[in-house]
């Protein structure tokens, strides 16, 4: 069986369990639809844009309020991190240790140049570390002002990028993770303090969970897409997927062998229906590196204009991303102005088509608590 690029493109619509709202928890349909089971489905989200992320879990979970993905943040039902790619992400919490310890050593050796450049030396990295651990012993969670103002009372000038670099220095060493926001302010714990019964895999095993993890909720993809998707070179990644065994196959495609798991080869033959309105910053986009069956290449340059990697958010039809959103809040109302994009795909996009976008809003203004009012610019 070779599968064409319009069954990938279902096949991958289906994995990101944007295939339209579900309830189903059998393997084929994907995990029960709460913040732990998606997290752990997907095994890490990109998250460094909050607001977008909090959207990534709505758009998931049928009837979802932004204070209900918020409650389960508190609840621990998923821990924010820079396991990968040096970026920040949620991922399941007694995985975070194991996860940077796997894959934060490569982020950790490329920024050695950084920390020449920013005038960071071994003894202050090792002084900002033992400076938060002891600030935040004990169950402490401190924002990320304080954070930097313990820093600077044991010495350390944050200047300039010195103080981020060092707060992610640390946690990319798994001393600290992101905790909950406490209003509009990022703060830090201790990640041991904070997940007190973590995961302990060996390194094959974690190495088959990434894979099996990336795969399920991606696939199909190649080795390739793994490798850029982990930050892990193609040599660990293929490690990686010997270490899943059985439970991922290789299978034929219009565009090359990619991967798979088995549950989704016997799962029903899906078909990328329906209208949607993802974040910028979600695994739609920054889960793989060629999104050519997503968008094509003049379509990509109007979602990350100048290609300075901000995403904006995207209007998805079948599959197929047809232009990009931005949201205005009001006391009353959200605003949210609707761009088709210029490409001939854009172009197409019909009154009916519209209509059906306007439609596709509704459950964000539920998440948001106020109705949407789209206007098409």
């Amino acid at each position: 069986m070779t599968l064409t690029s319009a069954h990938v493109l279902a096949a991958r619509m289906r994995a990101l369990l944007l295939d339209g709202y579900g309830t189903s928890t059998d393997a084929a349909a994907g995990p029960e639809r709460t913040v732990a089971g998606i997290v752990e489905w997907c095994g890490a989200m990109q998250a460094q844009d909050l607001g977008s992320v909090l959207w990534s879990f709505g758009v998931r979970i049928p009837g979802a309020t932004e204070s209900d993905i918020t409650d389960a943040l508190e609840r621990k039902e998923a821990l924010r991190t820079w396991p990968m790619r040096g970026t920040v992400h949620f991922v399941p919490p007694r995985d975070a240790k194991w996860m940077v310890t796997l894959m934060g050593a490569k982020p950790l050796a490329g920024a050695a140049k950084r920390r020449e450049y920013l005038g960071i030396t071994d003894a202050t990295v090792e002084l900002a570390v033992d400076t938060l651990r002891d600030v935040l012993s004990g169950g402490k969670r401190l924002t990320r002002a304080e954070c930097i103002q313990a820093l600077n009372e044991a010495g350390i000038s944050s200047a300039g990028q010195v103080g981020y670099h060092l707060l992610w220095y640390v946690s990319q060493k798994g001393v600290t993770c992101i905790a909950p926001h406490v209003g509009k302010e990022q703060t830090f714990v201790l990640l041991d303090e904070f997940v007190p019964d973590p995961h302990t895999p060996e390194r094959d095993e974690a190495l088959g969970i990434v894979a099996l993890r990336y795969v399920r909720s991606h696939g199909p993809v190649t080795v390739t897409e793994m490798a850029r998707w982990t930050g892990m070179g193609v040599r660990d990644c293929r490690t990686a997927v010997a270490a899943a065994g059985d439970a991922i196959v290789e299978v034929a495609t219009e565009d090359g062998p990619m991967l798979v798991t088995p549950e989704a080869l016997d799962a029903p033959a899906p078909q990328a229906k329906g209208f949607l309105t993802p974040p910028g910053f979600d695994e739609y986009m920054l889960g793989y590196g060629d999104r050519s069956i997503m968008l094509d290449p003049e379509g990509f340059k109007e979602v990350v204009p100048g290609n300075n990697g901000v995403f904006r958010s995207t209007l998805v039809r079948d599959g197929r991303v047809m232009g990009t959103w931005k949201r205005t809040m009001r006391a009353k109302s959200c605003v949210v102005e609707a761009s088709p994009l210029t490409t001939a795909e854009g172009t197409s996009l019909t009154t009916k088509d519209r209509s059906s976008f306007e439609e596709a809003f509704e459950p964000y203004g539920v998440f948001v608590g106020k109705p949407v009012e789209v206007r098409w610019v």
